[in-house]
């Protein structure tokens, strides 16, 4: 029983068709609602799946966003005299505050930006494992949504399973990447950031490290959908990733920033409201589906610049999947006729 039980949870049951002939979308944006509406539950099981490879990485961000806050606050409150008063006023209490004055003294020396500069090398240091062991997963999880975006059956487990065995090492050279590059920009940026000061010309390199990593950050929408979806080497990945990157550049602006919106409104509700409440409301939403639904959304959309860029370049490829196609109409047309005539 409860075989069949997880069974169904994580294999759902095929055969089912989403739409009808005459049901199915004309359009992307009635495809993508549709699908969306159809496929929200199996994203939630999907997200329970995959937020376990991103655990590390969450638990990195939060444990150094709550220290780094709390930090700040006892180095601010060293400085304008309150912990020191706090500190006299709780003596002696069962929760008293307890400092050495030379410990006061230390942290009323520290420079905040110093500190936060200090956590952040620190952060993305640690970070650097956490997000390249998520290539392989992410590209079980892209081919999958990308199934789903088009209307087309796929398993959770089984094809998830099968994806991340034959794209694994691909999908491991842009997370290695993609975890690497954060860590070297920010070394990069300082270090011409201080040459710079002296010599104004260093400016230039300090502006490309940061150029390079927009780019890079825009290029990913494409990478893990043109793995899963082509047999290319992993040159032409990048290479392909690039183009498109570029080329849509307006709409690769749009879909990073879409995706960082869930993220702004966390900011925003630790900065208005509090800060523990605002992590924790971010972090529930990637635990309950913001991963899938990012990659269903990045989906979504790759799929139609495929088929407007690559698709229709390849003999015998699929084009507009999910969509109501004019041959469909035809079809519908002559099985009209066929009944119009027979009841005559």
């Amino acid at each position: 029983m409860f075989g069949r039980l997880m069974n169904n949870y994580y294999y759902g049951k095929s055969g089912k068709g989403d739409f009808r002939k005459e049901d199915m979308p004309e359009n992307r944006w009635e495809l993508f609602w549709d699908t969306l509406r159809t496929r929200l539950s199996a994203l939630c099981r999907l997200n329970l799946m995959y937020m376990v490879i991103w655990l590390p990485t969450m638990i990195v961000l939060l444990m150094s966003f709550m220290g780094s806050l709390s930090s700040l606050n006892t180095i601010l409150a060293a400085q304008d005299g309150s912990l020191k008063q706090t500190v006299e006023e709780t003596a002696g209490e069962e929760n008293a505050v307890t400092y050495t004055d030379e410990e006061i003294a230390r942290l009323a020396a520290m420079n905040p930006a110093d500190y936060i500069q200090s956590t952040l090398f620190t952060t993305l240091l640690i970070l650097i494992p956490c997000i390249a062991i998520t290539g392989p997963a992410t590209a079980g999880v892209s081919y999958v949504v990308r199934n789903w975006a088009r209307d087309e059956h796929a398993f959770i487990w089984s094809d998830f399973k099968d994806a991340v065995k034959e794209n694994w090492k691909q999908g491991l050279v842009v997370s290695v990447i993609t975890s690497v590059l954060p860590m070297l920009v920010y070394v990069g940026w300082r270090f011409y950031g201080q040459l710079a000061a002296t010599q104004a010309f260093m400016v230039i390199p300090q502006v490309l490290i940061l150029f390079i990593a927009l780019i890079w950050a825009l290029c990913v929408t494409y990478f893990y959908p043109l793995l899963v979806t082509y047999q290319l080497k992993m040159k032409d990945v990048l290479r392909n990733g690039m183009l498109m990157g570029v080329a849509r550049l307006p709409m690769s602006v749009g879909i990073r920033l879409l995706h960082c919106v869930p993220l702004l409104i966390g900011l925003a509700i630790s900065y208005l409201w509090n800060p523990i409440y605002g992590g924790l409301i971010l972090f529930g939403y990637y635990l309950l589906i913001g991963f899938t639904l990012s990659r269903f959304i990045t989906a979504s959309y790759t799929n139609g610049v495929f088929d407007r860029f690559l698709n229709t370049r390849i003999e015998g490829a699929k084009v507009n999947q999910g969509l109501r196609q004019e041959s469909d109409e035809d079809e519908d047309e002559e099985e009209e006729d066929d009944l119009n005539n027979g009841a005559i």
